[in-house]
């Protein structure tokens, strides 16, 4: 047996994972077992298994034409520091309890080195009309090489400041940039704190005014992109005595709502009925938003008003010219 790649020492926080690979060749297959020695004096190599350390430890082996190995551990301790080896064997006896196996097990080593993580105090404040996002790393903490301010996968700002501070500013309304900010440490490994600007649901109408003929299905469309998701959608028609709110599979109203878009179809549009204001309600942990669609339903004769228009004028005109011809013909006959 023999080793095509080998598992890389890692350095981690604590409370992250880290996943080691090992890969082996030989005929017959060989069998790949992950074993772990500690930091402590004493400590001896003790084998891992799936589900060790209260479930953190998974591992994964496949056998085809060779045997793969991936060991991952998640939220990491400071105890799970230390040294992880993949052994490899296709030795018959490699398993026996009382016979020596004849070719000895092949071992690749790999170090995890588990820091523990500093604390970020994070906050958010307006100030004229901006809004300031500050970072600041305290205690101990590894050599900074910069920072970088994210929003989802866009980098926003980044500079090669070696300060455990940092800021970044936005201008514009609270409302208008909520989501989540990330300030990464540029460290070795990174260093993240995480900000949350939260508003009630902005909620918009895909289309203010809609219009549908009648018999046909109606669709209304409102869609949030504010941050906290959506928790709950309802719609509401404008003008009803009691205010009481669109139930999904009732008469002719279809609802689905998916995070932070909501859809209203109903089915066989009525002129008298359906043509109105609709309203669409969102609710998360910080409030409420709304927005409204108008609905108009036309007949279905509505259609056939421009072509009727344009009959009526050919009419017109072939009469006059009819007429004209008609008194035409008598003087042309006199001369």
């Amino acid at each position: 047996a023999g080793f095509i790649k080998s598992p890389l020492s890692q350095k981690r926080l604590t409370q992250d994972s880290v996943e080691l690979y090992c890969e082996a060749i030989g005929t017959p297959i060989p069998e790949i077992q992950w074993w772990f020695e500690g930091n402590e004096p004493n400590e001896t190599y003790a084998q891992l298994w799936d589900g060790a350390r209260q479930d953190r430890v998974r591992i994964n082996a496949t056998y085809n034409l060779h045997s793969t190995s991936t060991i991952s551990i998640t939220n990491l301790t400071s105890d799970d520091s230390g040294t992880y080896e993949c052994r490899a064997s296709n030795d018959p006896d490699r398993n026996h309890l009382s016979k020596s196996p004849k070719v000895k097990w092949i071992r690749s080593q790999a170090n995890v080195f588990v820091i523990e993580r500093p604390d970020i105090k994070a906050q958010v404040t307006g100030v004229s009309g901006k809004l300031v996002l500050a970072c600041n790393m305290t205690g101990q903490y590894l050599p900074i090489q910069g920072h970088e301010w994210m929003h989802g996968d866009k980098i926003l700002q980044t500079d090669a400041d070696a300060s455990a501070f940092t800021s970044y500013t936005i201008e514009g309304k609270m409302e208008e940039h909520s989501g989540v900010y990330e300030c990464v440490y540029k460290t070795n490994p990174v260093i993240k704190g995480h900000l949350n600007i939260s508003v009630p649901p902005q909620v918009t109408a895909y289309k203010k005014s809609e219009h549908g003929n009648e018999g046909d299905t109606g669709v209304l469309v409102c869609k949030c992109n504010s941050f906290p998701p959506v928790t709950s959608w309802v719609w509401y028609k404008h003008g009803q005595e009691v205010r009481a709110p669109i139930i999904n599979g009732s008469g002719r109203f279809i609802i689905k709502s998916s995070g932070n878009k909501t859809e209203l179809r109903i089915l066989k549009l009525n002129i008298e009925e359906d043509t109105g204001d609709y309203h669409c309600n969102a609710t998360n942990a910080y409030g409420q938003g709304s927005a409204t669609v108008s609905l108009r339903v036309r007949s279905r004769l509505a259609a056939l008003w421009p072509f009727l228009g344009i009959v009526a004028e050919v009419l017109v005109l072939v009469t006059i010219i009819f007429i004209y011809e008609k008194r035409r013909k008598p003087d042309e006959v006199l001369d």
